[in-house]
């Protein structure tokens, strides 16, 4: 049970007399749309992050609706850039609040329709009302971590930031050395500074520069990208992680990996059966179906793009390092002699599987059938 069913539990909201709030949320100004449901709704804006003026918009929208200074508001707001802080702070007032996930919000389907941040805080007001008035499916309410949970996201995602700066980096040094048709196979590597020794005094000096200060940012990068990969490896190696530690014993999977699934997925979501988990991921199907026309749209890829990535990158190696599992099989068996495009078509499909298989391992300890332990080498299952 989330911290909105938590609120509203034992409170009665089938009544009118409640204020509803919709936060249309800007970089510096905020929009607000308050109403009872009743009376039409009164704007406000206040300015980004002042929490003074929310309260102070909600008590003179209470006054407004005639309401009791112990009604019930109800608020809502979009996923967006200024995170959970919000939710969190609002639930503390003890405003029952969603998050919103963005893309679930309908919109009109006009080619030019009028849009401002206004109507955009009365749509969501009014979607806001119907959802408690008992239309759940209106949009999708995003599962808001806890602090703690949200802060061991910020490990590997940093790591990615850094490791695609370092490619970054590199892509331009290499761009800069052609430029003089000077070209190495290894930037930044074990000879790259013998290498650079020797040519780079046929460059002209501003170029020259140029290149030494890239190479000055690239060796920072790489710096920090070993510091927070050993700092990884040293919290699975001490037994923090547990869950990380077991899920990296499977052959094929690494350490980074375990880790990135982990907190992304598996360590902090609950998943009550195999289509959440694969809706999660959009590694869902999305038919389009209507009369007489049915087309397949491909998967929605709706859901995490780092957990869908990795699931697709996972898939791949699973196939050579476990070529004796049951899923291995299976992908050979449906997809191994057709085309390209079929087993592009095919990792999808077994990547959706292993997700599932990892969740029921991490969950349960089912390890997946036919899978060998990096410990033990065994076949298990099989």
């Amino acid at each position: 049970m989330d911290t909105t069913e938590r609120a509203l539990q034992g409170r009665e909201t089938a009544v009118t007399c409640r204020l509803f709030v919709a936060f249309e949320l800007g970089e510096k100004n905020w929009k607000l749309s308050l109403g009872d449901g009743v009376r039409a709704p009164s704007r406000c804006a206040v300015p980004a992050g002042d929490t003074a003026s929310v309260l102070s918009a909600i008590t003179k929208a209470r006054s407004r609706c005639h309401l009791h200074s112990d009604a019930l508001v109800l608020s809502c707001y979009e996923a967006g850039r200024d995170g959970f802080w919000l939710h969190r702070w609002l639930t503390a007032q003890g405003i029952a609040n969603l998050v919103v996930d963005s893309a679930s919000i309908e919109v009109n389907r006009r080619a030019r329709r009028a849009k401002t941040d206004r109507l955009d805080a009365d749509k969501l007001l009014s979607m806001l009302m119907r959802y408690y008035a008992g239309e759940h499916r209106v949009w999708a309410v995003a599962r808001v971590p806890s602090p703690e949970q949200e802060d061991e996201r910020r490990l590997h995602r940093e790591l990615e930031r850094l490791r695609h700066e370092r490619t970054a980096h590199i892509n331009r040094i290499r761009s800069l050395l052609v430029l003089h048709n000077l070209r190495v196979d290894r930037v930044g590597g074990r000879n790259w500074a013998r290498w650079w020794a020797e040519h780079a005094l046929q460059l002209l000096p501003s170029l020259r520069a140029e290149i030494e200060r890239e190479c000055e940012r690239l060796k920072l990068v790489i710096e920090q990208v070993k510091t927070l990969e050993a700092d990884q490896e040293r919290q699975v190696r001490s037994g923090a992680q547990p869950s990380v530690a077991a899920l990296s014993r499977l052959t094929g999977v690494g350490t980074g990996s375990a880790w990135t699934l982990l907190k992304e997925l598996f360590g902090w979501r609950k998943f009550r059966n195999r289509r959440e988990l694969a809706a999660s991921l959009g590694l869902a199907p999305t038919p389009y179906s209507s009369g007489t026309s049915e087309t397949e749209q491909g998967i929605s890829k709706a859901g995490n793009r780092r957990g869908r990535w990795l699931m697709v990158e996972l898939a791949w190696s699973w196939l050579r390092f476990q070529p004796a599992s049951q899923l291995s099989q299976w992908f050979r068996k449906r997809f191994a002699d057709a085309g390209k495009r079929a087993r592009r078509i095919g990792i999808v499909a077994l990547a959706r599987r292993l997700a599932i298989a990892f969740w029921r391992y991490v969950e349960h300890g089912e390890i997946p059938l036919g899978a060998t332990l990096k410990t033990t080498r065994a076949v298990v299952g099989a």
